[in-house]
């Protein structure tokens, strides 16, 4: 006789550790599931909501400035310290896990700060209208006191950025000339220019990868390539508009991100300066500053418009918008070293630190918790397409004079367009060729 016996393994249906949710079997036939589709648009749909209801982007407000902030930079190892100049001459190093000052530099420059970099873990490079670089040692301190810059290094001109070399104990100015300094050495070392350029340098940015080339913008739309080793311009563009900052991608090191006046950003591959890789489109205003993510698939943006956007790689419309009612012009944004915050500078004196995710949760998150929240987020990328996902989504609130602003540009922009259409229709065939929108933004190239 033949007995036939069911046999499971009770690990299939016992939980394998005292707490764990008891294990259920499923049939995953579809035709036992017909609700199944829509079932799970109603998740997403929950997801996108959730996700705008728990969007809290700000955390703190870090005082200590009594002038607008001009420039921001974070401190190179760490993730919690970053230095803020303002136009009151001070300096602060901010502990942003502790939201309070480590370290405070009253009066460092006569007139205002407008540049700073970490030499290496303690030491701060800060440069103003004074003519002054100064060397200071930014290392936690328990009170406030007058303190002696460690050096000094005094200049012909005034100066407006100044970045540190990656290696080498080398530090670029910016002023009316481009300056390579030695920090052992009173004086400079080294001269660059365009032999054809009488512009003043207003930001200078050493390659992230190729640490011997250098990027800087002008006040003459320009942006030019430098290499320290034959102290000679390589490249240089002459832009439609004039650039406020730049910034080198982390991830990709012939890449560079411009902030120009004319409200938008362009990335550039500095092997094809004739035209840029992208355009991204939303600020109202001049973009002021700008800033890569460490992980180079997104980086930050801050305007004349009062908005701080964040902006991901390739996508150039649509942007994260964050603004206050009390926050002014932003002049300096920067992200953290694990791109969880990010951090902003305004004309009101403040620096504030901002989640680069609206709607992420601070704190211990469990597995579980992690679990749910990928879940959620893989269902609001599946269902992005629809109607009601997508506007849910993309909804973002605005203030008014930035709404009224934008719908005006629209307009404007509609209006030109419509111009140069009926102009074409009305001239002789092959005379007026429309221009793509990326060939109108570099006027001439020097090589």
């Amino acid at each position: 006789m033949k007995i036939s016996v069911l046999q499971h393994a009770p690990s299939a249906h016992l939980p394998a550790r005292p707490g764990d949710p008891t294990p259920t079997s499923r049939n995953l036939d579809p035709l036992l599931h017909p609700f199944a589709r829509a079932r799970e648009r109603m998740r997403a749909l929950n997801a996108a909501k959730m996700d705008r209801i728990f969007a809290k982007p700000f955390i703190a407000s870090l005082e200590g400035h009594i002038d607008a902030v001009e420039v921001l930079c974070r401190k190179p190892g760490t993730v919690n310290i970053v230095a803020s100049g303002s136009w009151d001459g001070g300096v602060i190093v901010h502990n942003i896990a502790k939201q309070m000052p480590s370290h405070q530099i009253q009066g460092a420059h006569k007139g205002k700060v407008s540049g700073l970099c970490f030499a290496d873990r303690d030491r701060l490079l800060s440069c103003g209208v004074d003519c002054n670089i100064k060397l200071w040692d930014a290392s936690p301190q328990e009170q406030t006191s007058q303190q002696k810059p460690l050096n000094v290094f005094a200049g012909k001109s005034p100066f407006n950025s100044i970045d540190h070399h990656r290696v080498d104990p080398l530090f670029a100015t910016a002023s009316n000339v481009v300056q390579i300094w030695d920090e052992n050495k009173s004086a400079a070392i080294s001269n660059l220019t365009f032999p054809t350029a009488t512009e003043t340098v207003t930001s200078v940015r050493f390659n992230l990868a190729e640490a011997s080339v250098l990027g800087t913008i002008g006040s003459d739309r320009s942006f030019t390539l430098y290499d320290i080793r034959t102290g000679k311009a390589e490249r240089r563009v002459i832009m439609q508009m004039q650039s406020n900052a730049l910034s080198w991608s982390p991830t990709f090191p012939t890449s560079v991100l411009l902030a120009s006046e004319d409200h938008n950003l362009y990335t550039f591959d500095v092997r094809s300066l004739s035209t840029p890789t992208h355009i991204y489109k939303a600020h109202v205003a001049a973009v002021m500053s700008c800033d890569w993510s460490p992980t180079g698939l997104e980086f930050v943006s801050g305007g004349w418009d009062r908005t701080l956007r964040i902006w991901k790689e390739g996508q150039g419309t649509q942007p994260e918008v964050y603004h206050t009612k009390r926050m002014q012009r932003v002049s300096s944004s920067i992200f953290s070293a694990d791109a969880r915050f990010v951090i902003s500078g305004s004309d009101d004196g403040n620096v504030r630190v901002w989640k680069a995710k609206a709607a992420d949760r601070l704190g211990i998150i469990t597995a579980r918790e992690r679990a749910a929240i990928e879940y959620r987020e893989t269902l609001k990328d599946r269902w992005k397409h629809d109607r009601e996902v997508g506007k849910i989504s993309r909804a973002r609130h605005l203030p008014k004079p930035v709404y009224q602003a934008s719908k005006l540009k629209r307009t404007m922009l509609e209006a030109q367009r419509v111009k140069e259409e009926r102009r074409r229709k009305h001239t002789r065939a092959g005379e007026s060729k429309p221009k793509a929108e990326r060939k109108k933004v570099v006027l001439a190239e020097h090589t």
